[in-house]
């Protein structure tokens, strides 16, 4: 028997039969209480009558009464407010706290039905089952989902936020260059962002060559000889740069171009970036300007200066292509920075508007193609936009992964149904 399982009958009210103390004295739950996640009892503010007296307090529950010594709740002020004592099975007394047995007051092929999810070798618990599920349940789930990823994006977001002392554009730039090199130079970017703050670029946005030099040459990718003229002019322009604001380069080393697209290598990237910073200045109050997802892309829509028309690394000329963002990955930055940096701030500004415009632009974006959702898809569970690709990412991450069944209202509708 697993404590999660305790709790699942609790809360949800599934016990059966005539309740009493083990001392026979009676009990009708009148209110379970909620679940405290932090230390102390387990729920919080219930409302319970036993042998006719009402009690408000806390409930702990164990699967054994001797857990309450075992985990040192004797000596724990916490628990002097604890009115019921909830156990699977009573196998000693400890206190004088009144002591509720479930064994025998639930449904044992629901704990059966419990055991094959957390025995299930399938790619998620439920896979077999997934298509008897009622849509509206799966929906009404899959929206909780989708907010529960935004806010936990919008958290994190947050940290950032306090640590630029609330500088929004900071943060924006912060966000926005994590996701910029995709997975592969995330962390690449992520140190970029760290030595080269977005102030300078900022004092410098009108210049598009100042701006490359400043991306190219602190990512470490302008320590190199050239012939060529461009490169060269970006050298120089970084040496005077460097040298007014004090920058730090990085091993260029860090970098990986190994089995990328050449669209996608960081020298691309760095040139994108600094005419979006060209033609835009402070982005992120520009996004929050954006009426509509195509207003907000638009500014995504940029092209690498015209030496990187012919160009993916330095001196290694090829065909002529222009170098655009292209929709996949102004979809990435959508989803990854923009929408929850403006769900952020509408929590921050206490303005639902922008919480609003968040989730309207997640609904107007495709949705993801990836593993999780293509597997999602075969079982039916079809993703028809990024707030639902988002949602099922967050489902399986969060609670298939870790077999929270118990916790999902799928699961919940299963195990009751089946």
């Amino acid at each position: 028997m697993k404590e999660e399982f305790l709790y699942y009958l609790w809360e949800n009210r599934l016990l059966r039969g005539s309740l009493q103390t083990t001392t026979n004295q009676p009990i009708r739950i009148i209110n379970p209480g909620y679940r405290n996640l932090n230390s102390g009892p387990d729920y919080l503010k219930a409302w319970v009558e036993i042998g006719g007296q009402l009690w408000a307090g806390h409930v702990e529950i164990h699967v054994s009464t001797s857990d309450w010594n075992r985990h040192g709740h004797q000596h724990d002020k916490a628990y002097a407010n604890v009115v019921l004592h909830v156990v699977y099975e009573d196998d000693t007394k400890v206190n004088d706290i009144p002591v509720l047995e479930l064994k025998g007051h639930f449904d044992a092929s629901l704990y059966c039905r419990y055991e094959k999810f957390m025995m299930s070798q399938h790619w998620i618990a439920c896979e077999r089952q997934l298509r008897q599920v009622q849509p509206f349940t799966k929906n009404t789930w899959l929206e909780r989902m989708a907010v529960e990823r935004l806010e936990q994006k919008a958290e994190a977001a947050s940290r950032i936020l306090i640590s630029n002392k609330f500088d929004w554009e900071s943060t924006f730039y912060q966000l926005m260059l994590r996701y910029f090199g995709m997975k592969v130079n995330s962390e690449a970017f992520e140190t970029l962002a760290t030595l080269l703050p977005l102030k300078p670029l900022l004092k410098h946005a009108d210049n598009l060559t100042q701006l490359e030099a400043m991306l190219l040459g602190c990512a470490g990718f302008l320590d190199m000889e050239s012939d060529e003229e461009y490169p060269l002019l970006l050298k120089r322009e970084f040496a005077v740069l460097r040298s007014k604001f004090n920058l730090l380069t990085m091993p260029v080393e860090r970098w990986r171009l190994l089995r990328m697209r050449p669209v996608n290598f960081p020298t691309i990237r760095l040139a994108q970036l600094a005419q979006m910073i060209h033609q835009n200045g402070c982005l992120f109050s520009k996004f929050k300007e954006a009426k509509s997802i195509a207003d907000a892309k638009l500014l995504f829509d940029v092209e690498a200066s015209s030496y990187w028309d012919t160009h993916y690394r330095f001196n290694v000329e090829g065909p002529f292509k222009p170098k655009h963002i292209g929709e996949g990955s102004a979809d990435v930055l959508m989803i990854n920075a923009v929408i929850p940096l403006l769900f952020c701030y509408g929590q921050f500004h206490k303005d639902p508007s922008y919480c609003e415009k968040a989730l309207r632009f997640l609904e107007e974006i495709s949705a993801e193609d990836n593993t999780v959702i293509r597997h999602f898809t075969a079982i039916g569970m079809n993703a028809n936009n990024a707030m639902q690709s988002q949602a099922l990412l967050h489902l399986y991450n969060q609670y298939c992964r870790r077999k929270r069944c118990l916790e999902c209202s799928i699961g919940n509708a299963l195990l009751q149904s089946i």
